[in-house]
């Protein structure tokens, strides 16, 4: 039986698959060919990330498909309804990328306040000629210690970013219409840890009381932060985004950094994503980088291990 990665999949995932008798296929097929390959070589399970889209027309066309794969979270560019409405299995890693994703934050969160992202920049242009002007220009660097960070979106990433802020002595406060309340356990060295329960709040009260915002929810319809929500928030915020694109006005953000009223951002995705706009990508309290959040050796090992266990389950009588 044979499984087609087209976006990828870890060496440790395909030896998982291949020691249960599956044939894995990591031939990069162009969007408009999948289809075609998918039949051509009679694939029963089309595995993907964020680049491949599976829409109606490939699930139509595609009679062999058994399983549909996306290694990560998110499976807004998958028709999942439709997927198994024609008896498709569809499946995530929810859980693998979490502690990647988190991490990311924190680095946007890092840059941000410490002027990294713009300090990056300009040392190589300056750092030889005008090294005590930039010196004097980052000279007002703060802490994360003792901040409060506002967390929309209280799954397993947002859960995760609530470990390291509070490991950091950060004040947490989450938002999210589906959890009521989540228990985040710190662990320290020599199996030590700590658990702190942490009720989610109304939306409207993490804009007010954060310091910073970091945005942990599924692509939707609209905005979920435009004008009215920066008016609402603290003035010299710092916002996050490594969650997906188009849920920041990215107009409205401009404004809200040039008037000071954000004092930085981190985006890791984008509204208009992959040709993001260039008032983004030169924007100087910008801190950017190109949808990476599940991207380290570790998340994607995880990945390719737990597609592979899932798949060889829900096969393992086929083969």
């Amino acid at each position: 039986m044979k499984i087609l990665a087209n976006d990828g999949i870890s060496k440790s995932g395909i030896a998982h698959l291949e020691n249960a008798g599956f044939e894995v296929i990591t031939t990069k097929v162009a969007q408009e060919q999948v289809a075609n390959y998918i039949n051509t070589h009679q694939v029963a399970v089309l595995l993907v990330r964020s680049a491949t889209k599976v829409r109606k027309d490939i699930i139509d066309a595609c009679p062999s498909l058994k399983i549909i794969g996306r290694g990560g979270v998110g499976m807004d560019n998958i028709d999942v309804d439709y997927a198994i409405s024609k008896d498709i299995q569809v499946i995530n890693t929810p859980a693998s990328s979490s502690n990647s994703v988190a991490e990311l934050v924190f680095a946007h969160l890092f840059s941000g306040v410490r002027f990294l992202h713009d300090s990056n920049r300009n040392m190589p242009l300056e750092g030889d000629s005008n090294f005590d002007g930039l010196k004097k220009a980052y000279a007002n660097g703060i802490e994360l210690r003792g901040k409060t960070i506002g967390i929309i979106g209280f799954g397993r990433i947002g859960q995760a970013v609530a470990k390291m802020a509070l490991g950091l002595g950060m004040k947490v406060i989450a938002s999210d219409s589906f959890v009521g309340k989540a228990m985040i356990r710190v662990e320290f060295y020599n199996d030590q840890f700590i658990d702190l329960e942490i009720a989610t709040e109304p939306v409207e009260e993490l804009l007010k009381h954060s310091d910073f915002i970091t945005l942990h929810v599924p692509s939707q319809d609209g905005y979920l932060i435009s004008k009215k929500e920066f008016d609402v928030m603290r003035d010299g915020v710092g916002i996050i985004n490594c969650s997906r694109g188009g849920i920041i006005n990215e107009v409205d953000l401009i404004e809200a950094l040039d008037s000071k009223k954000v004092a930085f951002a981190g985006l890791d995705v984008f509204q208009d994503e992959p040709t993001p706009a260039v008032q983004i990508l030169m924007h100087p309290q910008i801190s950017l980088t190109p949808h990476i959040g599940a991207a380290t050796v570790e998340a994607q090992d995880r990945i390719g291990t737990e597609l592979a266990e899932q798949i060889i389950t829900l096969l393992k009588h086929e083969i």
